[in-house]
């Protein structure tokens, strides 16, 4: 028996037929405005960076306890320089800030955005679990 002559199809013949089809009914249309893999990435990439420097600094139970005890006052001034002073270090890569204000000091977690600790000009100048510093 002659198989090309049956009226059966062989089985590469409908591997063909279903790959061929496959790619008919699975392939979208590439657009003039389609951006590639690199260009969405850094796209939204760009984004996030944005998105994370436009919030705004949280304060650790911990920070709130020493602002008070030590009768820190953060005036709208002092608050947009800290912001500021994360963003940068934020910029540099750093994980563990430790951020100076004329004469306070800051110990901030950059990537949650939060202070974990205030230190005034009486308290001593040991700094440590720090991984930069940023002088705002």
């Amino acid at each position: 028996m002659d198989i090309r002559n049956s009226q059966y199809t062989s089985i590469e013949q409908m591997t063909g037929q279903f790959l061929q089809n496959r790619k008919t009914t699975h392939e979208k249309p590439k657009t003039e405005t389609a951006l590639s893999f690199k260009e969405l990435f850094q796209t939204k990439h760009q984004q996030g960076l944005e998105e994370k420097t436009e919030t705004s600094l949280k304060f650790s139970k911990h920070a709130n306890q020493r602002l008070e005890s030590r009768n820190i006052d953060l005036s709208g001034e002092v608050l947009q320089r800290l912001e500021d002073g994360t963003r940068k270090a934020q910029q540099k890569g750093i994980k563990e800030s430790l951020v100076m204000i004329d004469n306070m000091a800051f110990i901030v977690n950059v990537p949650s955005s939060t202070v974990v600790t205030a230190i005034d000009e009486n308290e001593s100048k040991v700094f440590t679990n720090i991984d930069g510093a940023v002088i705002a």
